[in-house]
């Protein structure tokens, strides 16, 4: 798929299916048994913590804010084998000059030490090291997550119930899951990554209950308000690709 012109401005691409990669994926990686938390906010609440020369993407005028946790049963990075590991990442949608909207990570706890350096150090993604036990029995699933690094750091603990399967998704289900691309902050330029897989397949949750101070760690207070969004997925597999074109100014 051709990069947009230095000088173009868009709207929003639509939530379509995952255009193909513009060439080999650089890395590779399977999420399974994925859980999605969201909460509404105001956009001008999220809009401070996002990368330069993006804003928020809404959906009927609000943003959203996500909890997402799963496991990498394994990773190939250029080839190479580099482990598995469980994930639990806090996250907006932003959208840039371009149109093309993505995922921010205000936060990723994972259990691998070796995956959070290379991440951190060649994306500028905020992977922190981390204790994850993410556990499940039929259709009962629940996760704690306890920060490493820094010491006395951010921790969370939640459970829910896994219901009926999704066949025809909603404007918000389609807003939070189909995203084909990340935006991040590095070496002074606001990157987008993108990223290819099949659409989620989702199914229903309920009956959740956390603790924890994840989101309040990243910038972002929801107090106890319930989720207005709860899905999980079993899974996919992706490939993900940089892209050369960065951001364009505001």
């Amino acid at each position: 798929m051709q990069e947009p012109s230095a000088h173009a401005r868009r709207r929003p691409t639509p939530f379509a299916d995952p255009p193909p990669l513009p060439g080999p994926p650089l890395l590779r990686q399977s999420w399974r048994e994925t859980v999605f938390a969201h909460w509404a906010l105001p956009p001008e609440q999220v809009a401070p913590l996002l990368p330069e020369h993006t804003r928020p993407d809404v959906l009927d005028g609000l943003a959203y804010v996500g909890l997402v946790a799963f496991r990498v049963p394994a990773t190939t990075a250029a080839g190479i084998p580099v482990g598995g590991f469980g994930e639990v990442n806090v996250r907006l949608y932003s959208v840039d000059g371009y149109g093309r909207r993505g995922v921010v990570f205000l936060s990723m706890d994972a259990d691998s030490a070796h995956n959070v350096l290379a991440a951190r150090t060649l994306t500028g993604l905020p992977y922190m090291w981390s204790d994850v036990s993410l556990r499940s029995r039929g259709h009962v699933h629940a996760g704690a997550v306890r920060r490493r690094l820094p010491r006395g750091g951010a921790r969370g603990r939640w459970r829910f119930t896994v219901g009926e399967r999704m066949d025809h998704p909603g404007p918000l289900e389609r807003f939070v899951t189909a995203r084909w691309g990340l935006h991040t902050r590095h070496a002074g330029r606001t990157l987008w990554i993108r990223v290819h897989h099949r659409p989620w397949p989702l199914y229903r949750a309920h009956s959740w209950t956390y603790q924890g101070d994840l989101l309040r760690a990243a910038g972002v207070h929801v107090g106890d308000r319930e989720p207005v969004s709860l899905l999980w997925s079993p899974g996919v597999a992706t490939g993900v690709c940089p892209s050369l074109v960065g951001a364009p100014r505001t």
